[in-house]
């Protein structure tokens, strides 16, 4: 992967996920002041506030920007967006030669319905490739990043509490071997994973950080590589075979580095001839699907880390991958704005190819029932695809600013998609369309 990192940010967030309605003044945004203002409504177009389900709709903008009031409409300003925006390529014009191709599978999809958006959660990035910093245990419960810190989200309360704070230093508590007793000071994550009760993150140089989410402190600190180009790229907590509980780890370094998570003891180190962006377990955890700088992927075998397949057919470098719950099927997430789907019975030709809006497939998810697929572009967009139909049939969940993450909770009933930017950073949410409607939240 790129390693353009946090510091050379400027790639995107100072030109892409800026709203042109919003001027820059000593630093801070506001919304533009053409002159013709008075106080009261340049109060108003600056103060933003949560939307429920309710106010969306009675008109409420769901991120609470106020169109009605601004030199631009919504429309005007999502066809600018649309041309706009660059979507980052390693290969040159990976993209554009998709757009000659593949057109969008239809929209129409209502699979999932907008519930609220907080705007007291403030998700942020690190990498502008590495977008897996939101994950749901719960309905209730989500968990991410946001600047230093690993905050934790009730939707059932709305309150948000600090988990790790990364700025400082950390060290573990718990005796571990292989675990760095002095910990790490000011630890820049890239990535991170949680799962049930367990939490790993991961850092930009290749540092790993492992906490018990029932527990007070640090259980496990360790670097996996001293390598110059060791930024962890992506974490995954899985249960093994027996059951126990494992983590992986992909690193720039060429690496893929298998841990037990009750002892924290080192299992296994897999290389490849490029960095490794992404990679995730099949359900029966025997093979292991890996994307990185290379326009192909690979199918390995867990145990001994040997190729099994190539997959071929994505013309830039992937960042995503997810397998779908029956194990037979899988998706990668790829930079020339495809996310493809594949069954390992037939992998000469993807089962679907699933193209953007805006750029790059940089987070996918499978619902647990496996009736769903997520795909998250770098921003705007995240697509809800029905695997019943064939991923024929999407929904459009259409919104502005760059993406931190998705998360579907445990139960598929909640989807939660973090959004970065510096004037409507928020958390947004959306449940799980049901025959019979719930009351909308009187919060």
């Amino acid at each position: 992967m790129s390693e353009h990192q946090v510091d050379e940010f400027d790639y995107m967030a100072d030109e892409q996920d800026v709203p042109e309605f919003i001027d820059e003044v000593d630093g801070e945004f506001y919304a533009r002041d053409d002159g013709n203002l008075g106080m009261d409504e340049y109060e108003a177009l600056t103060k933003v506030t949560d939307t429920s389900a309710a106010s969306a709709r009675q008109g409420k903008d769901i991120q609470g920007i106020p169109w009605d009031r601004l030199n631009i409409t919504r429309e005007k300003y999502r066809l600018t967006r649309l041309e706009q925006y660059k979507n980052y390529e390693n290969v040159p014009s990976s993209g554009d030669s998709i757009d000659k191709e593949w057109k969008s599978k239809e929209k129409g999809g209502n699979f999932y319905e907008f519930f609220y958006n907080s705007r007291v959660v403030k998700p942020t990035i690190l990498h502008f490739q590495l977008r897996n910093l939101v994950w749901a245990t719960s309905k209730h419960d989500v968990y991410l990043m946001s600047n230093y810190q690993v905050m934790h989200w009730s939707s059932l309360t709305r309150s948000l509490s600090e988990v790790v704070n990364f700025a400082g230093h950390v060290s573990p508590n718990e005796k571990h071997k292989g675990s760095l007793v002095e910990g790490f000071t000011q630890t820049q994550i890239s990535t991170l994973a949680v799962k049930d009760k367990l939490m790993v993150a991961g850092g930009f140089q290749g540092e790993l950080v492992c906490k018990r989410l029932d527990k007070k402190g640090i259980s496990f600190c360790a670097r996996t590589t001293y390598d110059d180009n060791a930024i962890t790229n992506a974490v995954e907590i899985y249960n093994s075979s027996s059951g126990c509980y494992h983590f992986m780890a992909s690193n720039n370094d060429c690496g893929i580095r298998l841990y037990d998570m009750e002892s924290f003891q080192h299992l296994s180190h897999f290389r490849f001839p490029w960095p490794v962006n992404h990679t995730s377990i099949s359900p029966d955890r025997k093979l292991i699907a890996v994307v990185g700088d290379h326009v192909d992927g690979l199918l390995v075998d867990s145990q001994s880390g040997k190729v099994v397949s190539t997959v071929e057919g994505h013309r830039d470098f992937s960042f995503a991958t997810a397998w779908h719950p029956d194990g037979q099927v899988f998706a990668t997430g790829n930079q020339d704005k495809t996310c493809r789907v594949w069954d390992v019975r037939k992998l000469s030709e993807s089962v679907a190819v699933l193209k953007g809006n805006l750029g790059a497939t940089r987070s996918i998810r499978f619902s647990s029932d496996g009736k769903f697929m997520v795909a998250a572009e770098p921003a705007d967009f995240v697509h809800v695809y029905s695997t019943k139909a064939n991923y024929e049939k999407r929904q459009e969940i259409d919104f502005f600013g760059e993406i931190s993450g998705v998360s579907l909770s445990p139960d598929d009933e909640c989807l939660y998609i973090g959004i970065w930017d510096r004037t409507y950073a928020s958390l947004l949410q959306y449940n799980r369309k049901h025959a019979y409607q719930y009351l909308d939240s009187f919060f």
